[in-house]
């Protein structure tokens, strides 16, 4: 039951945000989809901690930078975890 509560949230979410307001997820699979699809696939506690995840991480103190070793950008997370550039969003790719 709470599975589909959630699910219904991120929906509603969907649905009534606003269009024209741009994307500022730093992740290349927006925070909405990633949790929604963690929960619909593996349930409501799963769903829950990618929900945590993405709430504490999908801010402002993040680090952009070019790996000296193979030339591509990485994020550098505010947890200390290494995001690499198939999973950074593409605007703050360019």
């Amino acid at each position: 039951m709470m599975k589909y509560l959630l699910l219904l949230g991120i929906k509603s979410y969907w649905k009534f945000k606003p269009k024209d307001k741009p994307p500022r997820c730093i992740f290349r699979k927006s925070c909405s989809h990633y949790v929604y699809e963690e929960t619909k696939n593996t349930g409501f506690i799963a769903g829950i901690k990618a929900l945590m995840y993405r709430f504490k991480n999908c801010t402002y103190g993040y680090e952009l930078y070019t790996n000296p070793v193979n030339k591509k950008k990485q994020l550098l997370l505010k947890n200390g975890e290494v995001v690499d550039e198939e999973n950074i969003a593409k605007r703050l790719l360019y």
